[in-house]
Order: structure tokens, then C-alpha cells, then sequence
């Protein structure tokens, strides 16, 4: 186990973690104090990290015999009010789905993480970005969003998770931060940045034993008249307010860029070398990253490319997912491309400098 935070020195230091690792602290930082979940590589270290660091601030670590039962165990303990989160790798994520529709549809908060390795089926541990359409597009049963991060670097595996809880209570809903292998096993430096917790609404909702008050009930079988098509448009409502309120995205060098590339994740850290030595040559290249994948930033995006023909190169770790939410952005107000490359395998910056100068 590599570097652990338990006392630190100063907010302004730098210490040194693999991004697992990381993203368990934080966790912790913020108030976490269940975990459920179950081994896959490669995101071993945070089940790792949490079954030693649990203990130390009077939290539950369970090992669970399933992926769907640590996911059911989640949803157990965020109805309890608990701050609650699991994590796995793409297959195991697969295994969660419905979990997550029971969560989302009883509008409990907790965060889930999701370390991409290469697919379909068991497909191999390498990095990959090919669970976004699952992440963003709701991989389980019914009328479902979840609020979705991607982080690039460690830095925001730590900022991120913290602020996937604060969300999640916020909003009675699950968050996903959905990294990749890269991410997960890369060690940088990086400022662990103390929890500030925000005011948020009280957890009169939770069942947390009715001595004195009424009995609450937490469900997600409405057979009322019209019952379950109001609850569907109350949460309708809340993810528009998420759209609203919640959308996050990085431009970079994007001012005067005649071609823009976008990219997430681990993908953007690779595209910005690329844009970079792009940019030195002369070339008006630029980046956009969103940080948020749901809600997805078109506006910000949108803005960058009205008023003229530019070209948008979609950069992805997959075989094309981002892109088909690149293109309802733009709406047919620039050119959009794609490079990918599926299963794992790794893009290099030199692939995207190519790239770019072919369609300048």
C-alpha cells in the first residue's frame, strides 16, 4: 500500500498517492463511513485502502460476497443516512446496475466508483473509456440519471470524491466518478485539500429509528394513480436543476482555436500534450474537457465553436461514445471527427498531433 494521509501536516502540502488511493482518503476526508465492495483490478487499492483505514475513524468496511450485494449493502446504509460508497471496475460495475436504478429511484445519496479497465466481457485490466454510455446514459432499468465526474488527474480524484458526497446529499441522488485504470494505479503529487462541508439539507428522510416522530419510508414500488409517473417528474425536475446548477467543464487555448479537441479523463491529460506542442508550431489548436459527463456542458461547448465553420476532434479511449453528445451539442454547427482506440490500448500524444495536422 503506498503513501497513507492520516495526519496531515498542512493543506498546503504535497504528498504522493496512486489515484485508488487517493480517491479512498478522500472518501474518508469527507465523511465516508461505510464501504461495500468487492475485489477487481484495477481498482484493488481503494477496497485495500478503505479495509485498513476504516477502522481508524469508526467506520465499516465489508468485503461482500457479490458486487450486487455490496451494492444493495450501499443502498442499506445510505437509508440509514450514513455516507455510503462502493467502488469496482467495468464487469462489476455491470453487476451494479440494478443497485443503482433501486438507488436513484429511492432517492438515496452515495457515491460509486468506477475504475474502467477494457472490454467487452472480462476484456483485459488495461485503462479504458468505454463505460460512458453506461455512466451517462443510466445502465440500469428505468428513468434514471446519475450526477457523473470524470477526473484527470489525482488532484481531482481527491477534489472530486469529496465533492460527490456534498452533491449526493444535496441532491438525494448517486454520483459516479468514473476514472480509469490509468488513473487509478498513476502516483503523482497532489495538495489533499481539507472536507469544508456545506450546509446541506438535514436528513429527516433517513431511517434512523422513529422514537419520535413518524415512521419514515424509504421505497421504490409506487402503484398509486399517477404515483409513479409524479415521482419520475419530481426527479425530472431535479436533474434539469442539476443541468442547470451542476455543469462543469476546462477550455484551454480554445480563444482563437480553428480546430478544438475534446476529450476526458486520461484522454484529455494525452490530447493536451498534443494541443500543446500543436500550439508552439503555430497551429490555433485548443482543448475542451468536460468535467462533468452528466450534466454534459453544451453550452460551454456550444459557445466555442458558434460563428464559425471550426472543426471538433472527439478523442476517446473507445470506439466513439462521447462523440454522440459532441454532436447534439454542436448541432451541425462544426465539423466533428473522431480518433479512438477500443480494448485498452493506449492513445499516444504523437497519434493526436498526427491527427490534428491531417485535418487542419
Amino acid at each position: 500500500m503506498g503513501n497513507r494521509i492520516i495526519n496531515k501536516q498542512s493543506p498546503s502540502s504535497k504528498v504522493l498517492m496512486k489515484g485508488n488511493e487517493a480517491i479512498a482518503e478522500a472518501a474518508i476526508e469527507a465523511g465516508c463511513r461505510f464501504y461495500a465492495g468487492y475485489p477487481i483490478t484495477p481498482q484493488n487499492e481503494i477496497p485495500e485502502y478503505m479495509s485498513e483505514r476504516m477502522p481508524d475513524v469508526n467506520g465499516i468496511f465489508i468485503q461482500a460476497e457479490s458486487e450486487i450485494a455490496a451494492i444493495n449493502m450501499v443502498y442499506g446504509a445510505a437509508a440509514a443516512g450514513v455516507r455510503a460508497m462502493t467502488s469496482s471496475s467495468s464487469p462489476g460495475i455491470s453487476l451494479k446496475q440494478e443497485g443503482l436504478s433501486f438507488l436513484a429511484g429511492a432517492e438515496l445519496p452515495a457515491l460509486i466508483v468506477n475504475i474502467q479497465r477494457g472490454g467487452p466481457g472480462l476484456g483485459n485490466i488495461s485503462g479504458s473509456q468505454a463505460d460512458y454510455f453506461q455512466a451517462v446514459k443510466g445502465g440500469g432499468h428505468g428513468d434514471y440519471r446519475l450526477l457523473v465526474y470524470a477526473p484527470h488527474n489525482v488532484q481531482e480524484m481527491w477534489d472530486l470524491t469529496m465533492l460527490a458526497f456534498d452533491k449526493a446529499d444535496q441532491y438525494r441522488n448517486p454520483v459516479l466518478i468514473l476514472a480509469d485504470g490509468i488513473l487509478g494505479q498513476m502516483m503523482e503529487p497532489f495538495t489533499p485539500n481539507p472536507h469544508i462541508m456545506p450546509a446541506l439539507p438535514e436528513k429527516t428522510w433517513a431511517l434512523t429509528g422513529c422514537l419520535n416522530r413518524k415512521p419514515n419510508v424509504i421505497k421504490t414500488l409506487f402503484m398509486g394513480d399517477n404515483e409513479l409517473e409524479n415521482h419520475n417528474l419530481k426527479m425530472q425536475a431535479k436533474y434539469d436543476m442539476m443541468k442547470k446548477e451542476e455543469t462543469r467543464s476546462e477550455s484551454i487555448y480554445t480563444e482563437d482555436a480553428d480546430v478544438v479537441v475534446a476529450a476526458f479523463g486520461s484522454a484529455a491529460r494525452i490530447a493536451y500534450s498534443a494541443v500543446t506542442a500543436l500550439r508552439r508550431e503555430g497551429y490555433k489548436v485548443g482543448l475542451f474537457r468536460p468535467i462533468t459527463l452528466f450534466p454534459y456542458p453544451d453550452e460551454a461547448l456550444t459557445t466555442l465553436v458558434s460563428g464559425g465553420r471550426k472543426k471538433v476532434l472527439v478523442v476517446e479511449l473507445n470506439s466513439g461514445q462521447m462523440i454522440e453528445d459532441v454532436r447534439l451539442a454542436i448541432n451541425g454547427q462544426a465539423d466533428v471527427l473522431f480518433y479512438g482506440r477500443p480494448g485498452g490500448a493506449m492513445i499516444k500524444p504523437n497519434e493526436i498531433y498526427d491527427k490534428i495536422k491531417a485535418i487542419y
